[in-house]
Protein backbone atom coordinates (compact mmCIF):
# COMPACT_ATOMS: atom_id res chain seq x y z
CA UNK A 1 0.00 0.00 0.00
CA UNK A 2 1.27 3.42 -0.88
CA UNK A 3 -0.46 6.41 -2.14
CA UNK A 4 -0.71 9.68 -5.19
CA UNK A 5 -1.51 13.00 -4.84
CA UNK A 6 -4.67 13.71 -6.49
CA UNK A 7 -4.77 17.32 -5.67
CA UNK A 8 -2.85 20.67 -4.27
CA UNK A 9 -3.64 24.10 -3.64
CA UNK A 10 -2.30 27.25 -1.72
CA UNK A 11 -2.88 30.44 -0.37
CA UNK A 12 -0.55 33.27 0.22
CA UNK A 13 -1.76 36.62 2.03
CA UNK A 14 -2.39 39.46 -0.49
CA UNK A 15 0.14 41.51 1.16
CA UNK A 16 3.50 41.77 -0.79
CA UNK A 17 6.44 43.28 1.29
CA UNK A 18 9.20 44.60 -1.00
CA UNK A 19 13.01 44.84 0.50
CA UNK A 20 12.65 48.65 0.08
CA UNK A 21 9.97 49.06 2.58
CA UNK A 22 11.76 47.13 4.94
CA UNK A 23 14.19 49.53 4.59
CA UNK A 24 11.99 52.21 6.16
CA UNK A 25 12.13 51.00 9.91
CA UNK A 26 15.19 48.30 9.47
CA UNK A 27 18.75 48.99 8.85
CA UNK A 28 19.47 46.84 5.74
CA UNK A 29 18.28 47.36 1.75
CA UNK A 30 17.40 45.49 -1.34
CA UNK A 31 20.86 45.68 -1.95
CA UNK A 32 21.74 44.13 1.31
CA UNK A 33 18.95 41.20 1.74
CA UNK A 34 18.83 39.66 -2.55
CA UNK A 35 22.69 39.07 -3.43
CA UNK A 36 22.88 37.41 0.10
CA UNK A 37 19.19 35.23 0.22
CA UNK A 38 17.63 35.77 -3.01
CA UNK A 39 14.50 37.15 -1.68
CA UNK A 40 12.75 40.00 -3.52
CA UNK A 41 9.73 40.71 -1.47
CA UNK A 42 7.26 37.83 1.18
CA UNK A 43 4.13 37.98 1.74
CA UNK A 44 2.60 38.89 4.78
CA UNK A 45 -0.64 38.52 6.71
CA UNK A 46 -2.62 41.74 7.49
CA UNK A 47 -5.78 40.62 8.05
CA UNK A 48 -6.22 37.31 7.05
CA UNK A 49 -5.71 34.83 9.63
CA UNK A 50 -3.16 31.28 9.02
CA UNK A 51 -7.13 29.82 9.68
CA UNK A 52 -8.44 31.25 6.54
CA UNK A 53 -5.28 30.49 4.43
CA UNK A 54 -5.10 27.07 5.67
CA UNK A 55 -8.59 26.26 4.82
CA UNK A 56 -8.28 28.30 1.68
CA UNK A 57 -5.43 25.87 0.32
CA UNK A 58 -7.52 22.73 1.46
CA UNK A 59 -10.28 24.10 -0.11
CA UNK A 60 -8.51 24.39 -3.76
CA UNK A 61 -6.46 21.04 -3.03
CA UNK A 62 -10.19 19.34 -2.81
CA UNK A 63 -11.55 20.82 -5.91
CA UNK A 64 -7.91 19.70 -7.96
CA UNK A 65 -8.85 15.94 -6.48
CA UNK A 66 -12.62 15.96 -7.03
CA UNK A 67 -12.35 14.93 -3.12
CA UNK A 68 -15.57 16.42 -0.84
CA UNK A 69 -14.38 17.09 2.68
CA UNK A 70 -16.85 14.69 3.60
CA UNK A 71 -14.58 11.21 1.92
CA UNK A 72 -11.58 12.92 4.19
CA UNK A 73 -10.32 10.20 6.42
CA UNK A 74 -7.62 11.81 8.24
CA UNK A 75 -6.36 15.45 8.70
CA UNK A 76 -2.49 16.33 8.91
CA UNK A 77 -1.50 19.67 9.39
CA UNK A 78 2.51 20.66 9.94
CA UNK A 79 2.56 24.02 11.55
CA UNK A 80 5.25 25.76 13.88
CA UNK A 81 3.67 29.27 13.72
CA UNK A 82 -0.26 28.24 14.17
CA UNK A 83 -3.11 30.44 14.91
CA UNK A 84 -4.06 28.19 18.29
CA UNK A 85 -2.06 26.27 21.13
CA UNK A 86 -4.91 24.22 21.90
CA UNK A 87 -6.51 23.08 19.76
CA UNK A 88 -4.32 22.07 16.80
CA UNK A 89 -4.41 23.75 13.43
CA UNK A 90 -5.64 20.67 12.15
CA UNK A 91 -8.61 20.46 13.76
CA UNK A 92 -9.57 24.35 13.41
CA UNK A 93 -8.96 22.88 9.31
CA UNK A 94 -11.91 20.20 9.81
CA UNK A 95 -14.06 22.89 11.45
CA UNK A 96 -13.88 24.86 8.27
CA UNK A 97 -14.18 21.76 6.23
CA UNK A 98 -16.82 20.64 8.02
CA UNK A 99 -16.02 16.85 8.25
CA UNK A 100 -15.62 14.97 11.45
CA UNK A 101 -12.37 12.77 10.49
CA UNK A 102 -9.08 12.56 13.01
CA UNK A 103 -7.26 15.90 12.50
CA UNK A 104 -4.19 16.68 14.46
CA UNK A 105 -0.83 18.47 13.93
CA UNK A 106 2.79 17.59 13.40
CA UNK A 107 5.80 19.89 14.46
CA UNK A 108 9.01 19.26 12.02
CA UNK A 109 10.10 22.69 11.48
CA UNK A 110 10.73 23.00 7.61
CA UNK A 111 10.69 19.23 7.30
CA UNK A 112 7.14 18.83 8.33
CA UNK A 113 5.30 18.56 5.18
CA UNK A 114 7.57 15.58 4.26
CA UNK A 115 6.99 14.24 8.05
CA UNK A 116 3.06 14.47 7.93
CA UNK A 117 3.55 12.38 4.51
CA UNK A 118 5.10 9.99 6.18
CA UNK A 119 2.37 10.14 9.02
CA UNK A 120 -0.12 9.69 6.09
CA UNK A 121 1.78 6.43 4.33
CA UNK A 122 1.24 5.09 7.89
CA UNK A 123 -2.59 5.35 8.34
CA UNK A 124 -2.73 3.75 4.56
CA UNK A 125 -0.08 1.24 5.01
CA UNK A 126 -2.69 0.26 7.87
CA UNK A 127 -5.51 0.09 5.86
CA UNK A 128 -7.32 3.00 8.17
CA UNK A 129 -7.51 6.02 5.51
CA UNK A 130 -8.21 6.13 1.74
CA UNK A 131 -8.18 9.64 1.59
CA UNK A 132 -5.90 12.31 3.17
CA UNK A 133 -5.37 16.13 3.51
CA UNK A 134 -2.17 16.86 4.07
CA UNK A 135 -1.44 20.76 4.83
CA UNK A 136 1.22 23.12 5.81
CA UNK A 137 0.64 26.26 7.14
CA UNK A 138 2.53 28.96 8.52
CA UNK A 139 2.71 32.43 10.26
CA UNK A 140 6.29 33.00 10.50
CA UNK A 141 5.61 36.53 10.75
CA UNK A 142 4.58 36.21 14.45
CA UNK A 143 7.44 34.50 15.46
CA UNK A 144 9.72 37.47 14.27
CA UNK A 145 12.02 39.89 16.39
CA UNK A 146 11.05 42.77 13.54
CA UNK A 147 13.65 45.06 14.89
CA UNK A 148 16.79 42.20 13.57
CA UNK A 149 17.80 42.14 10.02
CA UNK A 150 19.65 39.24 9.95
CA UNK A 151 16.18 36.75 10.45
CA UNK A 152 12.99 39.09 9.69
CA UNK A 153 13.82 39.44 5.69
CA UNK A 154 13.82 35.78 5.77
CA UNK A 155 10.39 34.66 6.36
CA UNK A 156 7.00 34.83 4.65
CA UNK A 157 3.59 33.33 5.83
CA UNK A 158 1.44 30.95 3.47
CA UNK A 159 0.00 27.33 3.50
CA UNK A 160 -0.44 25.02 1.04
CA UNK A 161 -2.20 21.54 0.93
CA UNK A 162 -2.26 18.14 -0.70
CA UNK A 163 -5.07 15.50 -1.07
CA UNK A 164 -3.17 11.96 -1.04
CA UNK A 165 -4.82 8.68 -1.73
CA UNK A 166 -4.20 4.97 -1.57
CA UNK A 167 -3.48 2.53 -4.08
CA UNK A 168 0.08 3.29 -5.34
CA UNK A 169 3.64 2.58 -5.18
CA UNK A 170 4.63 6.12 -3.55
CA UNK A 171 7.20 6.83 -1.67
CA UNK A 172 10.13 5.22 -3.29
CA UNK A 173 11.91 6.45 -1.08
CA UNK A 174 11.59 8.19 2.35
CA UNK A 175 13.71 9.13 5.38
CA UNK A 176 13.44 11.24 8.26
CA UNK A 177 15.91 11.97 10.54
CA UNK A 178 17.21 14.11 13.31
CA UNK A 179 20.40 15.64 14.00
CA UNK A 180 19.61 16.85 17.69
CA UNK A 181 20.03 20.58 18.39
CA UNK A 182 18.10 22.60 19.47
CA UNK A 183 20.02 26.28 19.41
CA UNK A 184 20.50 26.41 15.93
CA UNK A 185 17.26 27.38 15.01
CA UNK A 186 14.46 28.12 17.73
CA UNK A 187 11.26 30.08 19.29
CA UNK A 188 11.27 29.93 22.80
CA UNK A 189 7.53 28.72 24.43
CA UNK A 190 5.36 31.19 25.85
CA UNK A 191 6.51 32.57 28.88
CA UNK A 192 2.80 32.53 30.57
CA UNK A 193 2.10 33.85 34.12
CA UNK A 194 3.07 31.64 37.05
CA UNK A 195 4.15 33.25 40.09
CA UNK A 196 5.91 30.29 41.34
CA UNK A 197 7.74 29.78 37.60
CA UNK A 198 11.10 31.03 38.73
CA UNK A 199 12.56 30.06 35.10
CA UNK A 200 14.22 32.77 32.89
CA UNK A 201 11.35 34.12 31.18
CA UNK A 202 12.51 34.64 27.12
CA UNK A 203 10.32 36.30 23.93
CA UNK A 204 9.09 34.26 21.65
CA UNK A 205 10.88 35.54 18.90
CA UNK A 206 13.07 33.61 16.58
CA UNK A 207 17.09 33.13 16.59
CA UNK A 208 19.32 31.52 14.19
CA UNK A 209 22.42 30.83 13.97
CA UNK A 210 22.98 31.31 10.17
CA UNK A 211 25.90 29.89 9.43
CA UNK A 212 25.45 26.44 11.02
CA UNK A 213 22.01 26.47 9.04
CA UNK A 214 23.21 27.02 5.91
CA UNK A 215 25.88 24.32 6.25
CA UNK A 216 23.62 22.08 7.41
CA UNK A 217 20.97 22.41 4.52
CA UNK A 218 24.14 22.67 1.67
CA UNK A 219 25.20 19.03 3.56
CA UNK A 220 21.59 17.75 4.10
CA UNK A 221 20.08 18.18 0.63
CA UNK A 222 22.93 16.58 -1.30
CA UNK A 223 22.99 13.51 1.24
CA UNK A 224 18.83 12.91 1.08
CA UNK A 225 18.99 13.04 -2.83
CA UNK A 226 22.27 10.29 -2.77
CA UNK A 227 20.23 8.49 0.03
CA UNK A 228 17.08 8.61 -1.92
CA UNK A 229 18.28 7.77 -5.44
CA UNK A 230 20.08 4.48 -3.92
CA UNK A 231 17.01 3.72 -1.69
CA UNK A 232 15.02 3.99 -5.02
CA UNK A 233 17.85 2.28 -7.43
CA UNK A 234 17.89 5.55 -9.23
CA UNK A 235 19.96 7.60 -11.06
CA UNK A 236 20.14 11.22 -10.04
CA UNK A 237 20.20 12.14 -13.98
CA UNK A 238 16.48 9.95 -13.68
CA UNK A 239 15.18 12.62 -11.34
CA UNK A 240 12.75 14.89 -13.29
CA UNK A 241 12.26 17.37 -10.50
CA UNK A 242 13.72 18.62 -7.44
CA UNK A 243 11.77 20.32 -4.39
CA UNK A 244 14.39 21.54 -2.04
CA UNK A 245 13.22 23.94 1.22
CA UNK A 246 13.15 27.52 -0.25
CA UNK A 247 15.55 28.96 2.88
CA UNK A 248 18.02 30.46 0.95
CA UNK A 249 18.87 31.03 -2.71
CA UNK A 250 22.67 30.29 -1.94
CA UNK A 251 22.39 27.14 0.15
CA UNK A 252 20.58 25.76 -3.16
CA UNK A 253 22.80 26.66 -5.55
CA UNK A 254 25.45 25.46 -3.56
CA UNK A 255 23.76 22.15 -2.77
CA UNK A 256 22.96 22.55 -6.92
CA UNK A 257 26.14 22.29 -7.90
CA UNK A 258 27.57 20.03 -5.30
CA UNK A 259 24.97 17.62 -7.07
CA UNK A 260 25.31 18.31 -10.25
CA UNK A 261 21.96 18.71 -11.43
CA UNK A 262 20.87 21.01 -14.08
CA UNK A 263 19.28 24.25 -12.23
CA UNK A 264 16.11 23.99 -14.95
CA UNK A 265 15.40 20.77 -12.87
CA UNK A 266 14.88 22.52 -9.56
CA UNK A 267 12.34 24.40 -8.18
CA UNK A 268 12.64 28.07 -7.22
CA UNK A 269 10.05 30.51 -5.09
CA UNK A 270 11.58 32.05 -2.64
CA UNK A 271 12.51 35.23 -4.28
CA UNK A 272 8.43 36.25 -3.90
CA UNK A 273 7.53 34.65 -1.11
CA UNK A 274 10.15 34.27 1.17
CA UNK A 275 11.08 31.45 3.46
CA UNK A 276 7.68 29.66 4.85
CA UNK A 277 9.15 27.08 6.44
CA UNK A 278 7.01 23.77 5.93
CA UNK A 279 4.49 25.18 3.47
CA UNK A 280 7.65 25.91 1.28
CA UNK A 281 7.92 22.18 -0.82
CA UNK A 282 4.11 21.98 -1.22
CA UNK A 283 3.92 25.42 -2.12
CA UNK A 284 6.38 25.10 -4.84
CA UNK A 285 4.74 21.53 -6.02
CA UNK A 286 1.28 23.55 -6.46
CA UNK A 287 2.94 26.12 -8.60
CA UNK A 288 4.72 23.23 -10.99
CA UNK A 289 1.48 21.43 -10.76
CA UNK A 290 -0.57 24.06 -11.98
CA UNK A 291 1.76 25.41 -14.42
CA UNK A 292 1.60 21.90 -16.14
CA UNK A 293 5.64 21.22 -15.06
CA UNK A 294 5.14 18.25 -13.65
CA UNK A 295 4.19 15.06 -15.70
CA UNK A 296 2.40 11.65 -15.02
CA UNK A 297 5.64 9.64 -14.04
CA UNK A 298 7.74 12.27 -13.74
CA UNK A 299 10.15 11.30 -10.54
CA UNK A 300 10.11 14.18 -8.09
CA UNK A 301 12.58 14.72 -5.25
CA UNK A 302 11.34 16.55 -1.98
CA UNK A 303 14.04 17.37 0.69
CA UNK A 304 12.68 19.80 3.75
CA UNK A 305 15.47 20.47 6.51
CA UNK A 306 15.43 22.84 9.59
CA UNK A 307 15.01 23.39 13.08
CA UNK A 308 15.34 20.84 15.21
CA UNK A 309 18.27 20.05 13.03
CA UNK A 310 15.53 17.73 11.11
CA UNK A 311 15.31 16.35 7.75
CA UNK A 312 12.46 14.85 5.84
CA UNK A 313 13.21 13.58 2.07
CA UNK A 314 11.22 11.46 -0.46
CA UNK A 315 11.31 10.42 -3.46
CA UNK A 316 8.02 10.11 -5.16
CA UNK A 317 6.49 9.36 -8.93
CA UNK A 318 3.73 11.75 -10.00
CA UNK A 319 0.26 11.24 -11.35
Amino acid sequence: MGFRILGTGSALPERAVSNDELSAFLDTSDAWIRPRTGIASRRLCTTETLDDLARDASFAALEVAGVSPEELDLIVCSTTSADHLMPAQACVIAQSLGTTCPAFDVSAACAGFVFALDVADGWFARGRARRVLVVAAEKMSRLMDWSDRSTCVLFGDGAAAAVLADGESNPLALRLATEPCAEALHVPGLAGTSPFDQTERRSSTLRMEGRHIFKFGVATICSSVADLCEDAGVSIDQVDRFIFHQANERIIAAAVSRLGIGDERVAHTLAQTGNVSSACIPLALDRLARAGELHAGDLVALVGFGAGLDTGACLMRWG
